[in-house]
Formats: C-alpha cells, sequence, structure tokens
C-alpha cells in the first residue's frame, strides 16, 4: 500500500536520496527542507508519516517530534527519526520526545522498508483499546 509520506532534512542532497528510496518502494513522497518548510507542509495537509532528521538550524527534530505529539490532530502520526548519530542517548531522547523508529543515516532500502512496516503495522490485540 502506498504512503503519502513526508521527508524532512535541512540536507538537500539527504532528503532527495531518501525522498527516491521511497518512491522506489511506491510511496507518494514530499520534502521540506529544515524545520520551516516542514510546518508550512504540515499545515497545508497531513502525511501518513514523516521522516524525520534531527540535526537542523533552529527547531530541531526532536522538538518538531515533541510538538506534533502535543496536537490531537498529529499525535498519532508516525515519525521514524532519520540521524547520523547513532547513540544510544540520542536514539533514547529521540523515543522520550515521541519517535515511533529510529534509522541511523546513511538510510539503506531495507531499514526503510522495516521501519514502514513496522510503524504502520496493526496495533495487536493488547495495543489495542478496549474502548
Amino acid at each position: 500500500m502506498p504512503y503519502n509520506i513526508l521527508v524532512v532534512d535541512d540536507d538537500k542532497n539527504t532528503a532527495v536520496y531518501l525522498a527516491d528510496l521511497l518512491r522506489l518502494l511506491g510511496h507518494n513522497v514530499s520534502v521540506a527542507f529544515g524545520p520551516r518548510g516542514a510546518l508550512y507542509k504540515l499545515n497545508n495537509g497531513m502525511p501518513d508519516m514523516l521522516f524525520l532528521d534531527v540535526n537542523m538550524p533552529g527547531v530541531d527534530g526532536l522538538e518538531i517530534c515533541r510538538f506534533l505529539r502535543r496536537d490531537p490532530a498529529t499525535a498519532n502520526v508516525p515519525v521514524i527519526i532519520v540521524s547520523a548519530n547513532d547513540e544510544k542517548a540520542h536514539q533514547d531522547a529521540a523515543f522520550l520526545a515521541g519517535a515511533n523508529y529510529y534509522i541511523v543515516k546513511p538510510a539503506m532500502l531495507d531499514d526503510l522498508e522495516k521501519a514502514i512496516a513496522e510503524v504502520m503495522a496493526p496495533a495487536t490485540p493488547s495495543e489495542r483499546s478496549l474502548g
């Protein structure tokens, strides 16, 4: 199933590379080059998921993630962090900010497939609310 995905990275080459890989997987991808572009795109339509860089000038990716989690309209949109930092402390900080998955750059096709499958998998019965 193709998803609508927003890729956010201030490095244009990295953003385009990631978007191209996601398109190879059959997804519809838009790109924002930095946090301001991301907020603009989010205000003009909600994607099915975001691939989000952490280290960006101004507002970093973790702050964007926290912002998304505080807003009821975006609280459940899956966020996949894509970062060059492979330290566990940074990964833990991403999950505390509300990220659903963490990929260390450079991202490979298999990494992206696995991340998408995991964040878009239906909840197991024990994870579902019994309402």
